[in-house]
C-alpha cells in the first residue's frame, strides 16, 4: 500500500509527464491567446506567462487560471485588471525565453503592471540539465527588471526520477534567481493541488476548475502584493 508520500510523488511524475504530451513543434497557444484587446482597458494589464497551467489546459473559458485569477484580483482590488494569458501547452523555459520579447510587445511601451512567470515544469520532466534552465530563468528575470517590469516569478518542482542530484539543482533554481534580482517568489506553482486527484481533471494530472481556484485563492494575495496593493 502507498502511503500519502509515495502517491504525491507519483501523482507529481504523471503530472509532468503528461506536460510534455501536449508540447508540439510549434507553440500551441490558449484560447484567449497574447493580445491586449479591446474590451481590456483596464488600468492594470498582467501578462501571465507560462505553459499549459497558464494556458488552462482542458477547461473552458472562464475556468482556466489567467480567467479565475481576473476574477479574484478585481473583486479584492478597488482598480480593474485584466489578465492575459500568455501561456503555452509544452513549453519549456528555452522557448519562454525566446518569446518573452514578442510576448511583452502587445502591451503600452512594452511593459505590463506585472509579470507572471510559470515555466520549469517541462525541462524537468525531460531531464534538461539545471544549468540550461538556470540560465533561461536568470535571462528572463534580468530583462523584466531591468526594463523595471514587476515581476511574480513562481517555483516549480523537479520529478524525482532524476534523482536527489538533479532535484537539488533544479528546485534551487527558483528561490536563488528570486534572491538574486530581488524579486517575489511563489515557491510552487501547483501547492494544495498536485498530490489531490479530486483536484485534477479526469486525466489526474491538469487541475480542474476547482484545483484552479484553490491555486488563485493561495496565489492571489502575492499577485496583489506584487501590484503594490
Amino acid at each position: 500500500m502507498f502511503g500519502f508520500g509515495s502517491i504525491k510523488i507519483l501523482v507529481f511524475c504523471a503530472f509532468t509527464s503528461l506536460l510534455a504530451v501536449f508540447t508540439t513543434n510549434g507553440h500551441v497557444f490558449a484560447a484567449s491567446a497574447l493580445k491586449v484587446d479591446a474590451s481590456a482597458e483596464a488600468p492594470v494589464q498582467i501578462l501571465a506567462f507560462g505553459d499549459s497551467l497558464t494556458a488552462g489546459y482542458g477547461l473552458p473559458p472562464g475556468e482556466g487560471f489567467t480567467d479565475q485569477l481576473e476574477v479574484w484580483l478585481n473583486a479584492h482590488s478597488d482598480v480593474a485588471i485584466h489578465v492575459v494569458n500568455g501561456g503555452v501547452s509544452g513549453d519549456t523555459s528555452t522557448g519562454g525565453r525566446s518569446r518573452l520579447d514578442w510576448g511583452l510587445s502587445p502591451f503600452k511601451d512594452g511593459k505590463p503592471s506585472l509579470v507572471i512567470l510559470e515555466l520549469g515544469a517541462n525541462d524537468a520532466l525531460r531531464g534538461v540539465a539545471p544549468e540550461i534552465t538556470r540560465t533561461n530563468i536568470d535571462a528572463m528575470v534580468k530583462l523584466l527588471t531591468e526594463r523595471e517590469i514587476p515581476l511574480l516569478l513562481t517555483g516549480m518542482l523537479a520529478t524525482p526520477s532524476w534523482g536527489p542530484e538533479y532535484g537539488r539543482a533544479f528546485d534551487s533554481i527558483f528561490p536563488d534567481t528570486a534572491k538574486k534580482y530581488d524579486v517575489l517568489l511563489y515557491p510552487f506553482f501547483l501547492e494544495g493541488v498536485a498530490a489531490d486527484l479530486k483536484l485534477n481533471q479526469s486525466d489526474g494530472l491538469h487541475p480542474t476548475k476547482e484545483g484552479v481556484a484553490i491555486i488563485i485563492e493561495k496565489m492571489g494575495p502575492m499577485v496583489l502584493k506584487a501590484l503594490g496593493q
